[in-house]
């Protein structure tokens, strides 16, 4: 294609055979959006392209990438909000005509394949080495290994007992992100031979950490989880026939009363400690209240 199409807070340009998408910095970007930097983007990642109505007289041009074509959508697993979705270009109303004619275009630079899950990952994940500081310790990943660096102040007794942990990516079959801005999220790596004693709670398994107010922010640990995803499947660690691994989803919670009730009694100390609103406590607490 050859050109280039400018949007409030990405540039797209087309290639014969790619999309180049390039993210503006600024205060009111998406820190995921100034994370990722730029990616490119094969036109046969991409499964469809729509064009739509936005809010307050804009117009989106969104692409749709193909099950398993990017690692850094396979980990948010349409966790991530609309406004931080990588994959869609915000535009001026009066430019939808352009933004038609480009949507045309990619939609004729789509394989045969569009509506099948992708066989490898099409799109590269942002590079190692990467780290973020969740709750209870300190994830880093070198390209090859995953090491968590537990934090006195946050982890639980279980992790202290088990020590820092390190994993080798041909350890691990897969990666499992629940967003930070979800209450209770966590990135937990799920083990190809896992012992029988681990815990299934985020906050007392070895082999997770889990996020908080400020702690594992979406920008530092999904780039992470993409990262990791890429390297255990370059790996050969995830076979296309293993069983996907568990995500969390709405609704699902698996909690007993007992666990509801300790993670209530710990928003009322971070209220009392000034670090919750009135607002955000009664909100976070009610959406505790709605699992019993």
């Amino acid at each position: 294609m050859g050109d280039v199409l400018a949007g409030f807070h990405a540039v797209w340009e087309f290639d014969s055979d790619s999309v180049l998408i390039r993210f503006e910095r600024g205060i009111r970007r998406p820190k995921l959006f100034q994370a990722l930097g730029e990616r490119r983007i094969p036109y046969e990642a991409l499964r469809s392209v729509t064009v739509s109505q936005g809010r307050r007289g804009t117009v989106v041009l969104h692409a749709v990438p193909r099950r398993g074509a990017d690692p850094l959508m396979e980990a948010a697993n349409g966790q991530l909000k609309e406004d931080a979705d990588p994959y869609r270009l915000v535009l001026p109303a009066e430019r939808e005509t352009l933004a038609s004619y480009y949507a045309d275009e990619l939609r004729g630079a789509l394989g045969p394949g569009a509506e099948e899950p992708a066989e490898r990952y099409l799109v590269a994940a942002p590079e190692a080495p990467l780290h973020f500081k969740a709750y209870d310790g300190k994830a880093s990943f070198d390209g090859s290994t995953v090491a968590f660096r537990w934090f006195w102040t946050g982890a639980s007794s279980a992790k202290w007992k088990s020590g820092d942990q390190t994993f080798a990516v041909g350890e691990l079959a897969g990666v499992e992100w629940r967003s930070p801005e979800i209450f209770n999220g966590y990135l937990r790596l799920l083990e190809r031979a896992a012992p029988e004693t681990r815990p299934g709670e985020a906050d007392e398994n070895p082999a997770a950490v889990v996020f908080g107010l400020g702690y594992g922010t979406v920008h530092e640990s999904l780039p992470f989880a993409a990262a990791v995803l890429q390297a255990v499947r370059a790996a050969g660690a995830a076979p296309e026939s293993a069983e996907r691994a568990p995500v969390w989803r709405a609704g699902d919670t698996g909690r007993n009363p007992a666990d509801i009730a300790d993670r209530i009694r710990h928003l009322g100390e971070l209220h009392e400690a000034g670090l919750l609103t009135d607002a955000e406590f009664g909100a976070k607490k009610a959406e505790l209240l709605a699992e019993l």
